[in-house]
Protein backbone atom coordinates (compact mmCIF):
# COMPACT_ATOMS: atom_id res chain seq x y z
CA UNK A 1 0.00 0.00 0.00
CA UNK A 2 2.82 2.38 0.31
CA UNK A 3 3.32 2.80 -3.18
CA UNK A 4 -0.04 4.06 -3.80
CA UNK A 5 -0.34 6.11 -0.51
CA UNK A 6 -0.67 9.75 -1.23
CA UNK A 7 1.03 12.37 0.87
CA UNK A 8 -2.08 14.30 0.76
CA UNK A 9 -5.40 14.18 -0.45
CA UNK A 10 -8.13 16.59 -1.22
CA UNK A 11 -11.50 16.65 -3.26
CA UNK A 12 -10.25 18.93 -6.35
CA UNK A 13 -7.36 21.28 -6.53
CA UNK A 14 -9.40 24.25 -6.70
CA UNK A 15 -10.83 24.05 -3.52
CA UNK A 16 -6.93 24.61 -1.94
CA UNK A 17 -5.56 27.74 -1.45
CA UNK A 18 -2.42 28.15 -3.12
CA UNK A 19 -0.49 29.34 -0.26
CA UNK A 20 -0.73 25.84 0.90
CA UNK A 21 1.69 24.96 -1.98
CA UNK A 22 4.34 27.80 -0.60
CA UNK A 23 3.82 26.22 3.46
CA UNK A 24 5.03 22.54 2.28
CA UNK A 25 7.77 23.92 0.39
CA UNK A 26 7.01 23.36 -3.00
CA UNK A 27 7.36 25.57 -5.82
CA UNK A 28 6.93 23.28 -8.83
CA UNK A 29 3.31 21.05 -9.49
CA UNK A 30 3.41 18.38 -11.38
CA UNK A 31 -0.14 18.39 -12.74
CA UNK A 32 -2.05 15.39 -14.67
CA UNK A 33 -4.70 16.94 -17.23
CA UNK A 34 -7.65 14.72 -17.47
CA UNK A 35 -10.04 14.69 -14.62
CA UNK A 36 -7.57 16.93 -12.90
CA UNK A 37 -7.32 20.23 -14.43
CA UNK A 38 -10.51 18.95 -16.39
CA UNK A 39 -12.01 16.75 -17.98
CA UNK A 40 -10.59 14.90 -21.32
CA UNK A 41 -13.23 16.22 -23.42
CA UNK A 42 -12.20 19.58 -22.98
CA UNK A 43 -10.22 21.04 -25.24
CA UNK A 44 -9.37 24.44 -23.57
CA UNK A 45 -8.78 25.53 -20.54
CA UNK A 46 -11.57 26.41 -18.18
CA UNK A 47 -11.98 29.96 -16.66
CA UNK A 48 -11.26 28.37 -12.93
CA UNK A 49 -8.01 26.87 -14.30
CA UNK A 50 -7.25 29.85 -15.93
CA UNK A 51 -7.71 31.34 -12.61
CA UNK A 52 -5.88 29.52 -10.33
CA UNK A 53 -3.00 28.75 -12.83
CA UNK A 54 -2.50 32.65 -12.98
CA UNK A 55 -2.86 32.68 -8.79
CA UNK A 56 0.44 30.11 -8.97
CA UNK A 57 2.50 31.99 -11.47
CA UNK A 58 1.57 34.80 -9.01
CA UNK A 59 3.15 33.29 -6.72
CA UNK A 60 6.28 31.97 -8.50
CA UNK A 61 4.89 28.55 -8.17
CA UNK A 62 5.99 26.76 -11.40
CA UNK A 63 2.75 24.93 -12.79
CA UNK A 64 3.62 21.81 -15.52
CA UNK A 65 1.07 19.54 -17.17
CA UNK A 66 2.75 16.05 -16.92
CA UNK A 67 0.74 13.29 -19.16
CA UNK A 68 0.34 10.39 -20.33
CA UNK A 69 -1.00 11.43 -23.30
CA UNK A 70 0.78 12.05 -26.97
CA UNK A 71 -1.20 13.88 -28.52
CA UNK A 72 -1.23 18.31 -29.40
CA UNK A 73 -4.58 18.09 -26.94
CA UNK A 74 -2.16 18.70 -24.04
CA UNK A 75 0.40 20.61 -26.01
CA UNK A 76 -2.27 22.94 -27.36
CA UNK A 77 -4.46 22.95 -23.52
CA UNK A 78 -0.51 24.28 -21.97
CA UNK A 79 0.25 26.72 -24.48
CA UNK A 80 -3.41 28.52 -23.81
CA UNK A 81 -2.29 28.60 -19.95
CA UNK A 82 1.70 29.73 -21.13
CA UNK A 83 2.72 26.82 -19.25
CA UNK A 84 5.15 24.03 -19.47
CA UNK A 85 4.08 20.54 -20.47
CA UNK A 86 5.82 17.05 -20.53
CA UNK A 87 3.93 14.19 -22.51
CA UNK A 88 4.61 11.04 -22.75
CA UNK A 89 5.71 10.33 -19.29
CA UNK A 90 4.69 6.82 -18.92
CA UNK A 91 3.03 6.97 -15.44
CA UNK A 92 3.36 5.23 -13.20
CA UNK A 93 7.19 4.72 -14.52
CA UNK A 94 9.10 6.90 -13.35
CA UNK A 95 12.54 7.26 -15.80
CA UNK A 96 10.73 9.71 -17.83
CA UNK A 97 10.01 11.94 -15.58
CA UNK A 98 13.08 11.61 -13.72
CA UNK A 99 14.66 12.34 -17.02
CA UNK A 100 12.75 15.20 -18.15
CA UNK A 101 13.23 16.94 -14.67
CA UNK A 102 16.78 16.54 -14.82
CA UNK A 103 16.93 18.12 -18.07
CA UNK A 104 14.73 20.99 -17.07
CA UNK A 105 17.22 21.59 -13.82
CA UNK A 106 14.23 20.74 -11.42
CA UNK A 107 14.95 19.19 -8.31
CA UNK A 108 12.50 16.56 -7.39
CA UNK A 109 12.61 17.65 -3.82
CA UNK A 110 11.01 21.11 -4.85
CA UNK A 111 8.27 19.13 -6.76
CA UNK A 112 4.48 17.88 -5.82
CA UNK A 113 2.56 15.81 -8.67
CA UNK A 114 -1.26 16.13 -8.28
CA UNK A 115 -3.12 13.60 -10.05
CA UNK A 116 -6.80 11.55 -9.47
CA UNK A 117 -5.37 8.28 -10.00
CA UNK A 118 -3.53 5.95 -7.58
CA UNK A 119 -2.19 3.93 -9.96
CA UNK A 120 -0.58 6.59 -12.13
CA UNK A 121 0.23 9.40 -10.58
CA UNK A 122 0.00 8.82 -7.18
CA UNK A 123 2.40 5.41 -7.92
CA UNK A 124 5.00 7.49 -9.99
CA UNK A 125 5.45 10.14 -7.75
CA UNK A 126 5.75 7.51 -4.79
CA UNK A 127 8.40 5.97 -7.22
CA UNK A 128 10.10 9.30 -7.59
CA UNK A 129 9.95 9.98 -3.89
CA UNK A 130 8.46 13.18 -4.35
CA UNK A 131 5.30 14.54 -2.52
CA UNK A 132 1.71 13.49 -3.67
CA UNK A 133 -1.65 15.46 -3.76
CA UNK A 134 -4.28 12.62 -4.65
CA UNK A 135 -7.66 14.28 -5.61
CA UNK A 136 -11.36 13.00 -7.02
CA UNK A 137 -12.00 12.71 -10.62
CA UNK A 138 -13.84 15.67 -11.73
CA UNK A 139 -15.96 13.53 -13.27
CA UNK A 140 -16.78 9.85 -14.50
CA UNK A 141 -16.46 10.38 -18.20
CA UNK A 142 -12.75 8.52 -18.83
CA UNK A 143 -10.93 6.68 -21.76
CA UNK A 144 -11.63 3.00 -21.89
CA UNK A 145 -8.01 1.95 -19.79
CA UNK A 146 -8.68 4.82 -17.30
CA UNK A 147 -12.06 2.55 -16.68
CA UNK A 148 -9.68 -0.06 -16.46
CA UNK A 149 -7.18 1.72 -13.60
CA UNK A 150 -10.77 2.72 -12.15
CA UNK A 151 -10.94 -0.85 -11.10
CA UNK A 152 -8.57 -1.19 -9.38
CA UNK A 153 -8.12 2.73 -7.53
CA UNK A 154 -11.38 2.25 -6.66
CA UNK A 155 -10.53 -0.90 -3.90
CA UNK A 156 -6.86 0.54 -2.70
CA UNK A 157 -8.74 3.93 -2.29
CA UNK A 158 -11.45 1.92 -0.04
CA UNK A 159 -8.32 0.71 1.48
CA UNK A 160 -6.51 3.69 2.71
CA UNK A 161 -9.81 5.17 3.93
CA UNK A 162 -10.40 2.32 5.96
CA UNK A 163 -6.80 2.65 7.62
CA UNK A 164 -7.04 6.37 7.69
CA UNK A 165 -3.90 7.07 5.13
CA UNK A 166 -5.56 9.82 3.39
CA UNK A 167 -5.02 12.59 4.91
CA UNK A 168 -6.60 15.70 3.86
CA UNK A 169 -4.19 18.80 3.04
CA UNK A 170 -5.81 20.94 5.51
CA UNK A 171 -4.66 18.39 8.33
CA UNK A 172 -0.85 19.50 7.32
CA UNK A 173 -1.74 23.38 7.92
Amino acid sequence: MKRYTPTYYANNLFEINPMFFLRIKTNVLLLDLDNTLDTYKTKNPSKRVVNYIKQLKDLNIRPIIVSNNTSNHVKNYARALEIECITRVFKPFAHVLRKKLNDLHINPQDCLIIGDQLVTDIACGNALKIKTLLLEPLTKIEFITTRINRIFDKHIRARLRKCGKLNNWKEAL
